[in-house]
Formats: C-alpha cells, structure tokens, sequence
C-alpha cells in the first residue's frame, strides 16, 4: 500500500503495483520495480560477466594510473569506469570462456594529442626496463614539454609500475626500474603523452611484452 503525502499532487511513500515511491534527500521519487529475471544466468550474461571479470582484473590494479590517462573521458562517470567501457568493446580477445586481454588494442590512455612514433622496449639490465621513442615534436599537435605516461602490466602478479610525469617527449629515452622479484617474468609496456598543463592526452601506444632481465 501507498500513501500519498501531501493531497494527489504530493509524494508517495510506499508501492502501488509495480511503482515504488520514497524520498532521497528531500526530493520525492517515483521508480518501477524492476521486472523478475527468469534465468539470470543465461549464455549472454555469462558471456558478458567472463569479459567483464577479465578487462577488471587487468584495470584494477592501474586505478591511479587511469586518473590521468582517460581524464579526458570521465563524463558523468569516472575515469576507471570510461576505461572499462572503452576496453570492453575494444580491448577482449578470444571466446568465452577463454577470454584474454587485447594488449596490441587496449588502452590505458587516451585522447587527441599527437601519439607516439617509434616506440621500443627492452631489459638488459637487471630489473630495468628500458623504453625509447622517436622524437617527434612539432609534428601535429606533438610539443617537446609533452610529458611519457609510462605503465608496465605484470600480468602474472596483477601489478604495475607507472609514472605519469616521466621525461619530455623530446628526451627520447627512459628507464623504468621494477622489483626484484620480476626477473624472468613478463611485463606489457605502454607509452603515451600528456601535454604540459595536463589538458591533452595521447592514446598509448603498446610496445610489446618484454621479459624482465
């Protein structure tokens, strides 16, 4: 039963059928309740949950990284939420039940700014990596005062390593060191750009995995 407040036009407070009335912070609400679900574990829906488990597992452990590298994208949603958008639809590969991770079409940066050209990674120094880029400022919207967004993925431990104020985009060149305990083990590397004053974003690229020395 319902009970109406405040004469026909005033609030609801209770269920009349499948409508639910109440009040949030002084603001009076109607919703409808939503309709039971026969089989909440249809083929689609587990489907959907598989890809969702496996982009969740290779975001979580970045969320501070993806402050700044889909700030641009956090409109009515935050920026870890815009990235599991964007990569659920861009960045799964397989079928279920054996999803994986798209590395080469993830992103865990993204925007406008000019991108990276000639990206290259490499260990050869005991847990360092490695990272090199073509300078290419001046080139579209590229300026030599961008500043590296740098992520390493370990995929086996769930982990990163990041910075989101690494060298100039003219610097060409950094070294990225890991712990200890990641020698032997593979890490995804992506490089992209921030401007400056932090208004722009480049997409990442992805530089490849790259075994730790």
């Amino acid at each position: 039963m319902a009970i109406i407040n405040q004469g026909i036009l005033g609030g609801v407070s209770g269920k009349i059928g499948n409508v639910i009335g109440g009040t949030w912070k002084g603001i009076d609400y109607l919703r409808i309740k939503p309709s039971s679900v026969a089989n909440p574990k249809t083929e689609g829906q587990v489907d959907q949950r598989s890809k969702f488990s496996t982009v969740l597992r290779f975001l979580q452990p970045m969320t501070d990284f993806l402050r700044v590298g889909f700030k641009l994208y956090a409109n009515k949603m935050t920026q870890f939420n815009a990235a599991m958008s964007y990569n659920l639809y861009n960045g799964v590969t397989g079928s279920y039940p054996n999803y994986s991770i798209d590395y080469g079409n993830a992103l865990v940066t993204r925007g406008n700014l000019t991108g990276v050209v000639g990206g290259a990674a490499a260990s050869t120094v005991a847990s360092t990596v490695d990272i090199n880029w073509t300078d290419n400022s001046g080139s579209g919207s590229a300026m030599v005062t961008d500043k590296t967004l740098i992520l390493l993925y370990n995929g086996t431990r769930g982990e990163v390593v990041f910075t989101t104020a690494g060298p100039t985009r003219s610097a060409g060149t950094e070294s990225i060191s890991v712990p200890p305990e990641y020698t032997g083990e593979d890490v995804e590397v992506f490089l992209g750009f921030i401007s400056e004053d932090g208004s722009k974003v480049s997409n990442n690229a992805y530089l490849g995995s790259v075994t730790v020395a």
